[in-house]
């Protein structure tokens, strides 16, 4: 790796436009900047299969945060570098919550190298369209299901869900209270009243995927971005963090400075103004 900063960015509502792409600008200005040496990275809820057809052209070379700090990935080598997987213990208590409050989300497993999902129903707002979008745009593999128990021998990573905050917020805070678990709970950026779960092991976080990636790869300097509350363990990573202009007050309370929003391309203004400097 070139350098000792790395710059690290959130994607949905961070760097990402409304339309949840790369703007054309946004997509040659990374391939400059990361061939000029400058090391930038991403610390997204998704997973390598998005994230890989996202930043498709981009000349991104360090490796990435994905699934909320859940496992770091290599997207040269399509490799994991970095994966914190679930306990039985708390599988099950994650089950017991997603059948008690009748939710239809999706439960990710990495087993070496490949990425599975599984489902028992697509009954939740969107899921339809969460599943026919990754399907066509990136090729991801959904596997339905009977019921959870078939898979909670199965290295589970991750359970997503997007509902009703009526749904979800019960299961949140049930499943909040399993010390083994760390659950994320924030509003859809692109839906009205739909609120996201998102469950993964309790050392699993941006934080500690951000930690990993300096200690690892030798960075003296982490300088972040983000805009929602699951950004929050990203900050808390960060020697600097600045807040786009459409984030939640709290994130730009906590930041270091607040920068153009995503739709006009703060984070990559901000990149650029920083490799002019150099």
């Amino acid at each position: 790796m070139n350098g000792k900063t790395l710059y690290i960015t959130d994607l949905d509502g961070t760097l990402l436009n409304s339309g949840a792409e790369l703007s054309p600008y946004a997509r040659q200005s990374l391939k400059t900047l990361c061939e000029n040496g400058m090391n930038i990275s991403v610390a997204t809820a998704r997973t390598a299969a998005t994230v890989r057809g996202l930043l498709e052209g981009t000349g991104i070379n360090t490796p990435v945060v994905l699934m909320n700090g859940v496992c770091v990935y290599d997207l040269r080598k399509n490799k994991y570098v970095k994966v914190s997987p679930i306990s039985k213990e708390a599988k099950a208590a994650v089950a017991g919550a997603v059948h008690s409050c009748s939710l239809a989300g999706f439960f990710y497993e990495i087993d070496g190298d490949r990425l599975c999902t599984y489902y028992e129903s697509l009954a939740s707002p969107g899921a339809v369209d969460f599943m026919r979008e990754r399907q066509k745009k990136y090729g991801k593999v959904f596997i339905k299901i009977g019921s959870v128990g078939e898979i909670l021998d199965r290295p589970l990573v991750y359970y997503s869900v997007s509902d009703t905050q009526k749904k979800t917020l019960p299961a949140a805070r049930a499943l909040s209270k399993v010390d083994s678990l760390r659950c994320e709970y924030y509003k859809d950026i692109y839906k009205d009243d739909c609120f996201y779960l998102e469950i993964c092991d309790k050392n699993a976080s941006k934080k500690t995927a951000v930690e990993f990636l300096k200690k690892q790869y030798g960075f003296e300097k982490v300088v972040g971005f983000g805009d929602n509350y699951n950004d929050l363990p990203l900050l808390e990573a960060c020697d600097e963090f600045y807040a786009v202009k459409n984030a939640v007050d709290l994130i730009k309370e906590k930041a270091d400075g607040v920068i153009e929003s995503n739709t006009a391309d703060g984070v990559i203004k901000f990149l650029l103004e920083k490799g002019a400097r150099k």
